[in-house]
């Protein structure tokens, strides 16, 4: 993990003492690219692939993955601006970002919605698309629904993720402010915030018709976020290498397997019933340690382990990740680096339309067929698909229209 060295106030003559622009961290863009392909099989209706993605083999997933990322980015695209700007200059590039994401999530809400509704108004299915996504209260009675979305308190289950993120990025000015104190400060008022979560103070209303919470409580998940920020911002260290590390990472991960991952547990039990039997009696004990919607504690420390091992296993500054070589290996290696660190760029482009996508491509799975044949292709046109997404993003973010000199 890339340093930024941090500065110790936030008025507008800071910007001469900021810390130097550096190089994007190859690191970075290329693991939240490969989350990008893992959220987009994960969100396949009934896709067989997704039987052997991360989530399937611990705590944590390719959720963590994005939002440890995301923390990182936002550390380079915002925390700069906090330091040659001032707080109030930051605080407003947030705010544009804020923005950029809720219509991001409401449109991505509509387009959806309109496309399982157009789905069930063709006639051709047997299954009811509408209900497969619990939107059937949304069409029935409308008028509170969309209230309900436009303040985010109705937030289905398939839109939980970009809600998530706006409250986290809306807690940022916060913590750049704590930071005028110190980095303890950030580290104490997150933990602090993440403790009281856990303790189901600050759910948030998903739905106006019951009381389920949001699927991903932002008052937890900002830990990771911050996590990730700290990190890139240079306030908490990055770790050695050592083979003590390396080896109690590793050892928590395949340990955890059994607690953290029904797939294995299963084949636990197929193999000797009476070592699952003494796992089952722990799976209520950590059951709170291991939630997903609060962020629990296994499941940050199980990111990190697997975080520290991809930091490792990337080598230093990432020189891991740049291919060396004439051969055909080496060429095939960089052209999968450049794609998948393409898509790591433009991720909020990437996941929005994976989203809706993933809904199409299982309608397309419905019709032909899960065989391997079948699903083998769809996954393909859905990776061709995010791919060519991110490469356009990118060409208009470079503006090819205006004139270069």
């Amino acid at each position: 993990m890339a340093t930024v060295s941090p500065a110790s106030d936030f008025a507008p003559v800071a910007a001469s003492a900021a810390a130097p622009a550096r190089t994007r961290d190859p690191r970075l863009d290329f693991y939240r690219g490969i989350a990008m392909f893992i959220i987009l099989i994960a969100h396949i209706p009934n896709d067989p692939w997704a039987k052997w993605i991360p989530a399937r083999f611990g705590f944590s997933d390719a959720t963590e993955i994005f939002v440890f990322c995301s923390g990182m980015a936002s550390a380079i695209a915002f925390g700069g601006a906090f330091l040659r700007k001032g707080w109030w200059m930051g605080t407003a590039r947030v705010s544009f970002r804020i923005w950029q994401v809720y219509w991001a999530h409401i449109c991505l809400f509509f387009f959806v919605a309109m496309s399982m509704a157009a789905l069930d108004q063709s006639g051709l299915f047997e299954k009811t698309y509408v209900s497969s996504l619990n939107l059937q209260h949304f069409f029935n009675d409308p008028a509170p629904q969309i209230v309900g979305l436009f303040t985010l308190t109705y937030v289905p289950n398939y839109f939980d993720i970009l809600p998530m993120y706006l409250v986290v990025l809306a807690m940022m000015p916060m913590f750049m402010g704590f930071y005028r104190f110190g980095f303890w400060a950030v580290a104490a008022a997150s933990v602090a915030i993440w403790l009281v979560a856990q303790i189901d103070i600050l759910d948030l209303p998903a739905e106006p018709w019951s009381e389920r919470q949001w699927f991903f409580n932002p008052f937890g998940w900002q830990l990771l976020f911050f996590t990730g920020f700290a990190f890139m911002r240079g306030w908490i260290p990055a770790p050695p290498v050592s083979k003590t590390l390396i080896w109690a990472a590793a050892l928590f991960l395949i340990f955890s397997m059994p607690f953290g991952s029904w797939k294995v547990f299963t084949w636990i039990n197929a193999a000797a019933p009476d070592l699952a039997d003494e796992i089952r009696k722990v799976w209520p004990i950590t059951k709170e340690f291991r939630d997903k919607t609060d962020f629990g504690l296994f499941r940050y420390l199980h990111f990190l382990s697997l975080a520290y091992l991809g930091w490792v296993a990337a080598g230093e500054h990432g020189h891991r990740l740049i291919a060396t070589g004439q051969g055909t290996a080496a060429k095939i290696w960089q052209f999968l680096l450049t794609v998948i660190t393409k898509v790591g760029q433009q991720s909020l482009a990437v996941f929005v339309f994976s989203m809706a996508a993933a809904r199409l491509i299982g309608v397309g799975l419905d019709l032909s067929g899960r065989d391997v044949a079948s699903v083998f292709i769809a996954n393909m046109i859905g990776f061709a698909m995010i791919i060519g997404v991110a490469y356009m993003a990118a060409w208009f973010k470079s503006q090819p229209w205006k004139s270069k000199k």
